[in-house]
């Protein structure tokens, strides 16, 4: 990590005191199919799900924003617009200022940046690890390497292992992971057999999270 705990605070400061605060049900757009971005957003809680629409008219997830992540990122940096739709996943929280007061606050505060290139890095990493996965590995080892990233982003331990605590539809396994939706459901079937891990209601556990790295060595 690169931010130290004052600029991150500065940061959050910004949004909390210059920043429109709004609420999201589940389900909820937060920038619809086609928009452009109407503003820099700060997540206080809840999840935001980013994705795009593929040829096949199919979702295909890019990454889930968490409480004290910003997005669009990428937008709010280089004013470069994509055809990214941003959904709450959960009850969700956010804070929203202009673009024009964000660029403003980092060119008065460049060590501000610091925070933000923490959060690239990670958005860069997840992306290069993707492509790796769909490189190298078969879709079941491409299945375990998503759910395991997904574990250190978002899970919280348990009794009966690690809890991701995000909904996950096999759809959006499936985009993450370039297979379809079909494969993907048979092979979380397969682990699920094997004792590796527990799929109810969209939530996955993680019941033997050592066992399901070996996997990728």
């Amino acid at each position: 990590m690169l931010a130290t705990l004052k600029q991150t605070a500065e940061l959050v400061e910004l949004f909390r005191e210059h920043g429109l605060k709004q609420t999201y049900k589940k389900g909820d757009f937060i920038i619809r199919p086609g928009e452009t971005p109407h503003g820099v957003f700060y997540v206080y809680d809840g999840l935001v799900k980013a994705y795009d629409i593929t040829k096949y008219n199919e979702e295909n997830l890019l990454i889930i924003r968490k409480a004290d992540e910003i997005f669009p990122l990428i937008w709010a940096i280089t004013g470069q617009e994509r055809q990214v739709i941003y959904q709450a996943l959960a009850p969700t929280t956010t804070w929203q200022i202009s673009r024009k007061r964000f660029l403003e606050f980092i060119e008065s505060k460049p060590e501000a940046l610091a925070p933000l290139l923490d959060m690239t890095i990670e958005m860069y990493r997840l992306h290069s690890e993707r492509i790796l996965n769909l490189e190298y590995r078969t879709v079941r080892e491409r299945i375990i390497s998503f759910l395991v990233t997904m574990s250190n982003r978002f899970g919280r331990t348990t009794p009966d292992g690690v809890l991701i605590e995000v909904p996950l539809r096999h759809q959006d396994i499936a985009s993450s992971v370039n297979a379809t939706r079909e494969t993907t459901s048979r092979e979380l079937s397969a682990l699920e057999r094997k004792g590796l891990l527990k799929n109810k209601t969209s939530l996955i556990t993680l019941l033997d999270i050592e066992a399901m790295r070996k996997h990728l060595k």
